[in-house]
């Protein structure tokens, strides 16, 4: 019982720690992913296109 217990908990703070992390819509990686890969496109458009 004790082992299910500790791995639920476990669990759940990885889950935490991922919406912390990862998907915070201010600060997460995905976010400064998503900004950087418009910014290179952006860049990579204008060097395509004289």
């Amino acid at each position: 019982m004790r082992n299910i217990l500790m791995t639920v908990m476990l669990l759940i703070v990885v889950v935490v720690i991922f919406t912390n992390v990862i998907t915070n819509d201010t600060t997460g990686t995905k976010k400064m992913i998503e900004e950087k890969g418009t910014s290179i496109n952006s860049q990579i458009g204008s060097l395509i296109r004289p």
